[in-house]
């Protein structure tokens, strides 16, 4: 497929590219980047043609967001979509016992807040602006509402306040961005978002999406963009000792389970890695997927996991395994997806 294909984000002008640039491994995710080397991947993404980057203040406690700056403040504005979040603020000082444990490394005398209040969402965009030295955020996702129990603050006072920030074109759409898929059907039903940053939900192995979120996106025009395509690892590295599934050691199920997917990708060619990244691309509603990178020679070889051809007998025969429920959408095998 095109990974360079643009797509519209629910009913907004904005279109980002199929495939995007996750920001969470900038942050020193489970090991400490080279921000010489992080900052060539991203000017390396740009040049060859990808317009959608994402990012967060919990990445790295902010780190994330200033390894874009450094790069994208010196792109002309509208060559790029940009997108952050919302819901925690980074607070200096060593971080106390019931802080939010995290995987990022060797960051220190900083921690994160939970804060989804008006206050607490315009102080965070405003951190964010000086971070990335860019003043136009285009996408604004609450970011994990579920992880402390939110929901109720995020409906009430963040979501409202991106709401008028959106009225008055200060940023283009609304989004959540979580690694649940129920939360996100409240949210649908009980206001108006453009977009949802879905992880982890919508895979090779999890499916949970399509039951109800999925059709409910469609019904509301609102746009998927997927993260976690590889559930954590098992997509990526396949049914190895030691693979994680959800941001752990992958249960003795879900290790059979890749073993038969893989099975299948070797009788027809196909990476288990292009499969994954390509997968969602069969529901309408999905526009981007954003695997995270911090290298150039990883972001070349997502390039080419996109473009790699995979045909329609390869999604079959993972119908016909019960791999893949019958009634899933698959991508069609065309240049575009």
């Amino acid at each position: 497929m095109d990974p360079f294909q643009g797509r519209k984000v629910g009913t907004t002008n904005i279109e980002v590219t199929c495939l995007g640039f996750g920001g969470a491994s900038l942050g020193n995710m489970y090991k400490a980047v080279d921000e010489a080397e992080a900052q060539e991947a991203i000017r390396a993404a740009h040049a060859k043609g990808i317009r959608y980057f994402d990012t967060a203040p919990m990445y790295g406690f902010g780190k994330s967001e200033r390894l874009y700056g450094a790069v994208l403040a010196n792109v002309p504005r509208d060559r790029f979509v940009l997108s952050t979040k919302v819901g925690r603020l980074i607070i200096k000082g060593a971080p106390p016992p019931e802080a939010e444990a995290t995987p990022f490394v060797d960051i220190n005398d900083v921690h994160t807040r939970f804060d989804y209040s008006r206050d607490g969402v315009l102080r965070s965009l405003e951190e964010s602006r000086k971070r990335l030295q860019i003043e136009k955020i285009d996408i604004v996702y609450i970011h994990d509402p579920d992880v402390d129990n939110r929901y109720k603050q995020a409906l009430e006072e963040a979501y409202p306040t991106l709401a008028a920030l959106r009225s008055q074109k200060v940023i283009e759409a609304v989004g959540v961005g979580m690694n649940q898929a129920e939360m996100l059907c409240d949210f649908a039903r009980n206001a108006d978002f453009d977009c949802f940053l879905l992880a982890g939900r919508y895979t090779l192995l999890d499916q949970i999406a399509l039951k109800e979120l999925l059709p409910l996106c469609a019904q509301k025009n609102i746009s998927i963009v997927i993260g976690g395509a590889y559930n954590s690892g098992i997509l990526a590295t396949g049914a190895v000792e030691g693979a994680h599934y959800n941001y752990a050691p992958a249960p003795p199920a879900i290790i059979a389970k890749t073993q038969r997917i893989e099975e299948v990708c070797a009788r027809h060619g196909v990476p288990l890695k292009a499969a994954a990244l390509q997968f969602p691309f069969g529901h309408p509603s999905v526009v981007a997927n954003i695997p995270g990178t911090s290298h150039r020679a990883r972001f070349n070889e997502n390039l080419a996991l996109m473009t790699q051809r995979i045909p329609a007998d390869f999604w079959a025969e993972l119908k016909a395994e019960k791999l893949l429920a019958e009634r899933t959408p698959v991508p069609d095998g065309s240049d575009d997806g």
